[in-house]
């Protein structure tokens, strides 16, 4: 009889680790870090999401609202809110992501979206962000050594890439 792991663990929230910039395609990459270990999942995403992210992390205000902001204010407006974002699967070397709505009247409402579109609105909401633990074996996330230099042994791995592999996680 088999089951489906994720059936049993609910998906892990993550943390931010950063935004680093793909140094063969200039795509941006965001890190996410898996709790208690040193497992790391990069996600290549367009550059206006990781300016939408970024903006956010650092706490800069936009005179007028970007489209997260406003979305973030539609979703507040209907009296909903942003219960959690999940990056659910890995297909054909594509991420996919849900945004977990609460409802006024309490259900759950789950919509379609790109991991980097629901991350920089998690962000605004102050929403946990989840990864399936499927997600992390499907897509090699980077184990590192205890008491390893993170940053430096990122830069390693980018560099190690050659372009198939850099190119081979749409968007």
């Amino acid at each position: 009889m088999g089951e489906n792991p994720d059936a049993v663990t609910a998906p892990l929230e993550v943390e931010i680790r950063g935004l680093i910039l793909d140094p063969v395609s200039n795509t941006p990459i965001v890190i996410l870090k898996k709790p208690d270990e040193n497992l790391f999942l990069p996600i290549w995403i367009g550059v206006f999401e990781a300016n939408a992210i970024a903006l956010q992390l650092e706490g800069v205000e936009t005179p007028r609202p970007m489209t997260h902001d406003l979305l973030r204010g539609v979703v507040g407006a209907l009296g909903a809110q942003v219960e959690a974002i999940v990056v659910h699967s890995l297909v054909e070397n594509t991420f996919h992501a849900k945004v977990l709505l609460r409802s006024s009247q309490g259900g759950l409402v789950e919509v379609d979206a790109r991991p980097s579109d629901a991350i920089a609105l998690a962000l605004r909401c102050h929403a946990p962000i989840r990864v399936a633990e499927s997600v992390f074996r499907e897509a090699h996330a980077l184990d590192f050594r205890e008491g390893e230099d993170q940053e430096a042994r990122l830069r390693e791995w980018l560099e190690s890439l050659t372009p198939e592999q850099l190119g081979k996680y749409k968007m």
